[in-house]
């Protein structure tokens, strides 16, 4: 079996569809993408193809070491999400070849079925009492929400209140047993997170999520030491390497590797080793389309250490089309009681509406993420 070529498609609402052929009509496809960059890892996958064209797509490691090694400069978010995309169609491609799912091909799973979250609040959070009872009406044991907007480096102890009171809102509304994720979002500088991390431990978060930024993961001891709630930290990390510093020092509780971001399904299973010998737990980042989600999911499904699983439908940024949208068949990411059974079908698991996917890829997108500014007009972090 020979690769023949790769086709892209940018389509609403910020996503890139890769899909690869083969000369014995088998192909497989991969979401490989950077929110608000998706024309960057486009054109980088496209470059990557010269090196795989005319390769046996089943050789899936061998190929993820050439794309990784096969260039002098390697590693950040471009090459390792190109990379990633191209991974999940080689491991769709295998699958379907083999007639089995994905999972099966990394020794079978640990677990019948995955529990999920989803978002609420949006990207400045309000209306999160309203939110969370409803996702928990339709059978969600948990769910994920910004702590805060923009916050300066140095800010009113009014807004670390206001952050407070809308974690107690949404608490308040469903009750001590549902699990609270709390993303800062890299929004809270140092000084202003070590504020806030305390303030809400009443509140028994499941986890804070990016308390600072990812050049600043060196003071997170420093700042989250002795509290009775888990950090998490891991989408803006893009290899086992950088994942490898942070459990060496025991800065996190649990990783957030993005199965589109980290180089793929290949990266995403060392990374979850990796993090197993630390006693660390794994929850895949995902506020992506289907094939991410899919891919994700077959690595939960081998990962011992992983214990929850972020989704997208319904999320703000899902304006016009949502994960459902671009599958034949929806069935296989349907969630039922807050859990996604274990994927059968061959490969990834679902099955891509291609002439669908060609429509919306005419309207295409340029998504962006919002840019705001303080108060004195300096620039913020989103």
């Amino acid at each position: 079996m020979k690769i023949t070529q790769l086709k892209t498609w940018q389509v609403p609402p910020r996503w890139l569809f890769l899909k690869i052929e083969t000369d014995e009509g088998i192909s497989g496809w991969g979401e490989p993408v950077i929110e608000g960059r998706a024309a960057t890892v486009e054109a980088a996958v496209h470059e990557l193809a010269d090196l795989i064209v005319g390769r046996d797509p089943r050789h899936v490691q061998d190929i993820w070491q050439q794309l990784y090694r096969g260039g002098f400069y390697r590693g950040g978010p471009i090459l390792m999400s190109a990379i990633a995309g191209i991974d999940q169609a080689l491991w769709d491609i295998k699958g379907k070849a083999l007639g089995v799912p994905v999972h099966e091909l990394l020794g079978g799973p640990v677990r019948d079925r995955m529990r999920m979250y989803c978002w609420i609040g949006g990207d400045r959070p309000a209306d999160v009492g309203r939110q969370a009872k409803e996702v928990v009406e339709k059978g969600f044991t948990a769910f994920k929400m910004n702590g805060t907007p923009e916050l300066a480096i140095v800010d009113s102890h009014a807004k670390v209140d206001d952050a407070v009171a809308r974690v107690a809102e949404a608490r308040a509304a469903v009750g001590p047993d549902v699990g609270i994720a709390i993303d800062f979002h890299g929004r809270v500088h140092r000084p202003m997170a070590k504020a806030l991390l305390r303030e809400l431990e009443p509140f028994h978060p499941m986890f804070v999520e990016e308390p600072v930024l990812p050049e600043h993961l060196h003071c997170l001891p420093q700042i989250a030491s002795g509290l009775g709630y888990p950090i998490a930290t891991g989408e803006r990390l893009h290899t086992r390497f950088a994942f490898r510093e942070i459990l060496e020092a025991r800065m996190v509780d649990i990783l957030q590797p993005d199965i589109s971001h980290c180089g793929g399904i290949t990266e995403a299973v060392k990374i979850a080793s990796l993090a197993e010998t630390y006693d660390v737990a794994i929850a895949p980042h995902c506020p992506l389309g289907p094939l991410t989600l899919a891919a994700s999911l077959q690595l939960d499904f081998v990962a011992h250490n992983a214990f929850i699983q972020e989704q997208s439908m319904g999320i703000h940024y899902n304006v016009d089309n949502d994960v459902l949208d671009y599958l034949t068949d929806p069935a296989p990411l349907k969630i039922k009681n807050g859990y996604l059974p274990v994927l059968t079908k061959p490969g990834l698991g679902v099955d891509i509406d291609e002439a669908f996917v060609e429509e919306q890829a005419k309207k295409g997108h340029r998504w962006r993420n919002a840019a705001w500014r303080h108060e004195d007009g300096s620039v913020a972090e989103w």
